[in-house]
C-alpha cells in the first residue's frame, strides 16, 4: 500500500515555519546577537556589560509585566509611563517629609513605597472600571490617565525637579544582593511570579480565555469585569514601581521625564516576545526574552558605532517584523 501514514501527515501538518518562528524566533535572534557581540564587540563578556544591559531592561521589564496580562485579555494600557510619574512624583514627597514629617526614615521610605505604587495601581483599577463598567475602549479609557496623568505628577510636584539623597530609598535601584543589582532580583521575581500565575491559576486561565474570546467567557461563567479590574491593577502596580526603581537610579525625580514613552517600550517588548496583540495568548518569559532582544540591539548598534537614531528605527522594524510573524503563524494554524 503507498501513501504517506496517518502519522507521517498529521507530523508534517504540525510543521510550520511561521509558528516556529513565532514561538522561538525572539529567543533565537537573541542568541545570535549574543553570540555577535561575543565575537565583534570589544569587552561585552564582562560583567560590567551585562549588569549594563540587564539594568537597562528591568523597569521595561518590569512594566512590560502588567501590560502582558492587559494585552491577554484583549486591550492595551498607555497610562503606564504617566503612572510611573505619579508613583516617582509621590513617593520623594513623603519620605522628604513633605507631605506629613515622618521620625524614622525607614518607616518613611516603607510609607512613601507602599503608597506610591498603591496609588499607582488604584490608578490602574480605575482604568478597568472605565472598560468594565462603561464599555470604553481600553486605548481610549487609558488614554485618559496617558493625558491626565502626567498633568496630575506635575500638579504634585509644581512642575519642579525633586533631588534627594536618601541611600535607603535608592537600595531599589542602586542596591546589590550578593553582586546583583537589587532591581534585577525584583524583575527577576516579577517575572517568575506572573509566569507561575498565568500558567498555573484559575485567574490566569481566566485572563486567556477573556482574550480569546470574551463572549463565551462571560457565557461560561467568569466574572470578565471582575478579571479586567484586577488586571489594568496590576499594570497598574508594575508601573508604580518602576516608576520608584527609575528615580531611585536618578537620585531625582522629574515629572516631565519619568515613564515617557514606557507604553511604547513595553507594547514593543510585549510584541516582539510572542504575545498576541489581539489576546487570548500570552507568555510572561518571552516578554522578558523581547525586552532583552530589544535593549541588546541597541547596545550592539551603539557599542558599533552606529548612532541612536538609527537604532530606534532598527527597533521599529524589529517590531513590525514580530507582529507580521504572528499574523502569518496565526493565517497558517
Amino acid at each position: 500500500m503507498t501513501g504517506t501514514s496517518p502519522m507521517t501527515r498529521t507530523t508534517a501538518r504540525r510543521f510550520d515555519p511561521f509558528d516556529f518562528l513565532a514561538r522561538y524566533g525572539t529567543l533565537i535572534a537573541l542568541l545570535l546577537l549574543i553570540l555577535f557581540n561575543l565575537v565583534f564587540t570589544r569587552n561585552f563578556a564582562t560583567i560590567q556589560t551585562l549588569n549594563v544591559n540587564l539594568t537597562q531592561v528591568c523597569t521595561i521589564v518590569i512594566v512590560a509585566v502588567g501590560m502582558t496580562l492587559v494585552i491577554a485579555t484583549g486591550g492595551i494600557d498607555l497610562s503606564v509611563g504617566s503612572l510611573m510619574a505619579i508613583s516617582g512624583a509621590l513617593a520623594p514627597m513623603i519620605f522628604l517629609g513633605k507631605i506629613m514629617p515622618i521620625g524614622n526614615i525607614y518607616l518613611a521610605v516603607a510609607a512613601a513605597m507602599l503608597v506610591s505604587i498603591a496609588v499607582a495601581g488604584l490608578f490602574g483599577l480605575f482604568n478597568g472600571w472605565l472598560i468594565s463598567a462603561f464599555r470604553i475602549q481600553p486605548i481610549v479609557a487609558t488614554l485618559v490617565l496617558f493625558i491626565a496623568g502626567r498633568g496630575i505628577a506635575q500638579v504634585m510636584t509644581n512642575g519642579n525637579l525633586q533631588t534627594f539623597r536618601v541611600p535607603q530609598f535608592q537600595f531599589i535601584g542602586l542596591g546589590r544582593v550578593l553582586g546583583i543589582p537589587v532591581q534585577v532580583i525584583l524583575m527577576l521575581l516579577i517575572v517568575l511570579a506572573a509566569a507561575w500565575m498565568l500558567k498555573r491559576t484559575v485567574f490566569g486561565r481566566q485572563i486567556i480565555a477573556i482574550g480569546g474570546n470574551e463572549r463565551a467567557a462571560e457565557l461560561s461563567g467568569i466574572a470578565v469585569a471582575r478579571v479586567k479590574l484586577l488586571v489594568y491593577a496590576i499594570s497598574g502596580l508594575c508601573a508604580g514601581l518602576a516608576g520608584l526603581v527609575v528615580i531611585a537610579i536618578n537620585s531625582s525625580s522629574d515629572a516631565n521625564l519619568v515613564g515617557l514613552g514606557m507604553e511604547l517600550d513595553a507594547i514593543a517588548a510585549v510584541a516582539v516576545g510572542g504575545t498576541l496583540l489581539s489576546g487570548g495568548k500570552a507568555t510572561i518569559i518571552g516578554t522578558l526574552i523581547g525586552a532583552m532582544t530589544i535593549q541588546l540591539v541597541r547596545y550592539t548598534l551603539l557599542a558599533n558605532g552606529v548612532p541612536d537614531a538609527a537604532a530606534l528605527v532598527v527597533k521599529a522594524g524589529i517590531i513590525i517584523l514580530a507582529v507580521w510573524i504572528q499574523q502569518q503563524g496565526r493565517a497558517h494554524a
